[in-house]
């Protein structure tokens, strides 16, 4: 079966699974606020096996406390698609619950 992007409902539909996430520029993003650039360089870390293990990247940046994601799917021209989701959850699974934006 071809990868698809998602339509628009079914975007909308599944963000209300992802408390903090949010689609900027046809990219699924979210910000992490952590307490220190150690925490927060961890987490890079941790999100990198992730994606490696699912062989889907996003582009993250880190600052001095913070970890933004921003992932779209580049095989069908930068559209959102269900691997999109699937790598937000894993992060989402693995990222302090508090101190988010």
């Amino acid at each position: 079966m071809p990868l698809e992007p998602l339509s628009q409902k079914e975007i909308e539909d599944r963000l209300t699974e992802l408390p903090g996430w949010s689609v900027a520029d046809d990219r699924l993003t979210h910000t992490y606020r952590l307490a220190n650039h150690f925490a927060a360089t961890a987490l890079v870390v941790h999100i990198a096996q992730i994606q490696d293990e699912l062989d889907h990247h996003s582009d993250l940046t880190l600052g001095y406390n913070t970890v933004a994601l921003s992932v779209n799917t580049h095989s069908v021209g930068g559209a959102i698609t269900h691997l999109d989701f699937g790598l937000a959850q894993r992060v989402q699974e693995i990222a302090p619950t508090h101190g988010t934006s």
